[in-house]
């Protein structure tokens, strides 16, 4: 007798394909993050575009840990993001972002140079609404 091959036969075969929804969904969410944040460094300046920057970063951030643990729950998705972008501010208070950044543009993006303490206020307003955004989706599915 054949093995069926149905997918509500295969266990978990709804979970990845959650998974991979997730994952394409959080994708299409760091790209369109990564505009804005494009969109609002060429249209703006002064301090809206400094602090939406700041909320956008930990935006990012949460749609890359989406992507990398697709199963998470949006709560934990904006706590992992808002602790790593709180790290990465702390961290400039070393000089070591500020070194890395001085030899690559890359470093400079992702680390920052130096320590600016309303940024950390910003970070937790991006992981607040992609937390939002993030749940709410998560009930519509």
């Amino acid at each position: 007798m054949e093995k069926p091959t149905e997918p509500a036969s295969i266990p978990d075969a709804d979970r990845d394909t959650r998974g991979f929804k997730v994952r394409a969904v959080a994708a299409v969410a760091a790209v369109g993050t990564v505009a804005a944040g494009l969109a609002v460094r060429a249209g703006a300046d002064g301090a809206f575009a400094k602090y939406a920057g700041s909320a956008l970063y930990t935006v990012l951030l949460c749609a890359l840990v989406a992507f990398c643990a697709p199963r998470a729950r949006p709560l934990v998705v904006a706590a992992t993001a808002l602790g790593l972008s709180w790290a990465v501010e702390f961290a400039q208070l070393t000089g070591v972002p500020a070194e890395l950044s001085a030899h690559s543009a890359a470093a400079r993006l992702v680390l920052g140079s130096t320590f600016n303490a309303p940024d950390l206020f910003w970070y937790a307003v991006g992981a607040a609404a992609a937390w939002t955004v993030h749940a709410g989706a998560r009930r519509r599915a």
